[in-house]
């Protein structure tokens, strides 16, 4: 069984103004209804078992949010 590891991490300054410190690119929604880290869960294949996300420690909301 394949475990996905998506990296979530960085401080949303590439991005500025649309991203923030605590309101980084990976949680916008760019292309669709859907933030980058949604359209990144959406394309896994359902036969890998549940990613592992690694993001900072105050994106952790966040991510619980999205999952």
């Amino acid at each position: 069984m394949i475990t996905p590891v998506i990296l979530c991490g960085g401080s949303g300054t590439r991005l500025w103004p649309l991203s923030r410190k605590l309101y980084p690119k990976q949680f916008i929604s760019l292309i669709n209804d859907n933030t980058l880290f949604q359209n990144t869960i959406l394309r896994l294949p359902n036969e890998v078992a549940n990613p592992i996300v690694v993001c900072n420690e105050e994106y952790r909301f966040w991510i619980e949010f999205f999952c």
